[in-house]
């Protein structure tokens, strides 16, 4: 997706994957640096991790406390500017400056691909961990009138509830199921599902599928996962996480290069390397 992005723009760049250890991260982000790199793409673990390691942060990462991309910049007769806009002979001081990509892009795949206005909506959020934090305090910036977090420890979705009431105080949060639950949304950010083997992430003797409308899985590959599967057959609407990637890759190609990124050809790239 992004090389095929990079060559729709003419650039003379290449998008590698590195394997970091946690323990490594600010070695690989202060290495990158060093060797020039126009900017980084961080997964989990990296996301919350990164925070405390970039030199500066963007409003996105600060407002929603995990960066997914930095972009390394030099500093110009007493200015910052990205690697991209200066020479490559440029010799003087670089910084990491970190961006979130990720909420803004789930917002996006929501309206994309499923048709679906999170203001006012009724969701159910599975998973509270980095990702699902990123989505819950998206979804409560955007409006939604009700989230029902469900993770596995208590602990953490009653610590999301609680930074949830505090900064978007007209969001009703509920922790569990409830009784007679039912959603506008179901969306999953665990990582159940990444096989096909995997049980459901949601508890249908809680929340029966038939009791949500949409349903959108943050997991793109299998395409269709064990709820995905299920939900269709329920009646509901169904998305796969495609579209997030798409987004918040399409995000990261504008902030490094300060060009719009060429949707179609990243979308169709993406299509290939995933489904074929």
């Amino acid at each position: 997706m992004q090389n095929a992005g990079i060559h729709s723009l003419g650039l003379d760049w290449r998008y590698l994957a590195f394997d970091v250890p946690p323990e490594n991260l600010q070695a690989a982000i202060d290495g990158a640096a060093a060797m020039r790199f126009i900017g980084l793409n961080l997964t989990v673990p990296h996301k919350l991790l990164a925070v405390k390691m970039v030199d500066a942060l963007d409003s996105s990462a600060r407002r929603w406390g995990a960066v997914n991309t930095i972009r390394f910049e030099g500093r110009d007769s007493g200015r910052w500017l990205p690697l991209s806009q200066l020479p490559a002979s440029f010799n003087g001081k670089v910084r990491s400056h970190g961006f979130n990509t990720d909420a803004d892009a789930i917002i996006h795949s929501l309206r994309e691909d499923l048709k679906m206005e999170p203001r006012n909506a009724s969701v159910v959020l599975l998973g509270a961990g980095g990702a699902g934090r990123t989505a819950a305090l998206r979804l409560a910036a955007e409006g939604v009138h009700e989230l029902r977090l469900i993770n596995r420890t208590a602990t953490k979705a009653a610590a999301l509830g609680k930074e949830i009431r505090r900064r978007f105080p007209k969001t009703i949060v509920h922790l569990g199921y409830g009784s007679g639950a039912c959603a506008d949304l179901i969306l999953n950010s665990t990582s159940a599902g990444l096989k096909l083997a995997d049980p459901l992430p949601l508890d249908i003797r809680h929340l029966p599928l038939k009791n949500a409308a949409a349903v959108y899985d943050m997991i793109y590959q299998p395409a269709e996962t064990p709820l995905l599967k299920a939900a269709r057959k329920a009646g509901c609407r169904t998305a796969n996480g495609l579209g997030m990637l798409l987004h918040q890759g399409a995000m990261a190609l504008e902030i490094w290069s300060g060009q719009p990124a060429p949707m179609d050809v990243m979308r169709r790239a993406l299509q290939k390397a995933i489904h074929g």
